[in-house]
């Protein structure tokens, strides 16, 4: 097996993906308490690090890690935040670098929102670049969209892939192919809209017949139990989703209208397999969902890697 360690790992999205790819988890860190228990839940034997980042040390792993990998925290670089980058308190691409630096990993990924790859951060890559090649690594960015491996979601988000410079490794990587099939949000979602008897599931799941709009989670101060913000909820209504609220169970027999998601519906959504679950009430733990990378794109990245190291 493979070896990985991983930060800020939410409810477990890149961690599942990667797992799938053949990781064997050394440590999973992640300072929130409701994705700590969800972590736990699923997958008891992996080792996980309820802390903040800034207290964890990889020294105890130096030498020993495949791979590095972590989805920093968005908001800095988000086009709907402020974008303050490095001005930003929420940055952990200088604790990354710390990390790395500690455990020497053979291998590092990062992935981040694709405001990331906007001009305004030219120079806050090229600063990451810089301090990424003065420790060995051959840093390559790629703009990845979630639609494109067999997620019923656009979600674009943008991925830092490092191998060692010169490395028969770092000329082997290549970045996963696309999937020639979309999955629509009608495809994904049928059954469990039909698993309650709603009698109209199919002709809900014939009209739902595109890949939805990117989730999205919110933050603590921000976002609730909804589809987002009014575009996002508009682009749902035109695949037959009441996007204001999400629900507690799938459509009734004789329910008439739009039906809304359950947090497992949209956990599927983002690619989740639909027995995950999600500790926390219903605000919680959608959160957890919108805010997770799509474990598909982990897999299919962290198998290109895994094909490099190998």
């Amino acid at each position: 097996m493979l070896t990985s360690i991983e930060i800020c790992s939410g409810a477990g999205g890149q961690a599942l993906g990667l797992e799938r790819a053949g990781f064997e988890h050394l440590a999973l860190v992640e300072l929130e308490p409701q994705p700590c228990q969800t972590l736990r839940f699923n997958r008891p034997q992996w080792p996980v690090f309820e802390a903040d980042v800034h207290e964890f040390s990889a020294l105890p792993y130096r030498d020993e890690v495949d791979l590095f990998a972590g989805g920093v925290p968005c908001p800095p670089f988000s086009l709907a935040g402020k974008q303050l980058g490095a001005d930003d308190e929420r940055d952990l691409f200088p604790e990354a670098l710390r990390l790395i630096g500690e455990c020497r990993p053979r291998a590092i990924m990062l992935e981040n929102v694709r405001g990331l790859l906007s001009p305004k951060f030219e120079t806050y890559r090229a600063s990451l670049n810089q301090r990424l090649e003065e420790m060995g690594y051959s840093p390559q960015w790629q703009l990845l969209q979630a639609a494109d491996y067999l997620v019923p979601q656009l979600r674009p988000r943008v991925v830092c892939v490092a191998l060692p410079i010169g490395s028969e490794a770092s000329q082997r990587f290549a970045w996963p192919q696309a999937r020639g099939h979309r999955i629509t949000v009608g495809e994904a979602l049928e059954s469990m809209m039909g698993a309650a008897g709603w009698e109209g599931a199919g002709a809900w799941a014939a009209a739902a017949n595109e890949v939805a709009p990117t989730l999205v989670g919110g933050s603590k101060k921000h976002g609730g139990a909804d589809l987002g913000p009014t575009r996002a909820k508009a682009a749902w209504a035109q695949l037959g989703v009441n996007g204001l609220t999400l629900a507690e169970d799938p459509p009734p027999p004789g329910f008439v209208g739009s039906p809304r998601l359950t947090v497992a519906m949209a956990a599927v959504i983002q690619g989740f397999p639909p027995d995950w679950v999600f500790c926390g009430r219903k605000t919680a733990a959608y959160r957890q969902v919108g805010n997770a990378f799509p474990p598909p794109v982990a897999m299919a990245v962290g198998r290109a890697i895994a094909t490099a190291l190998s």
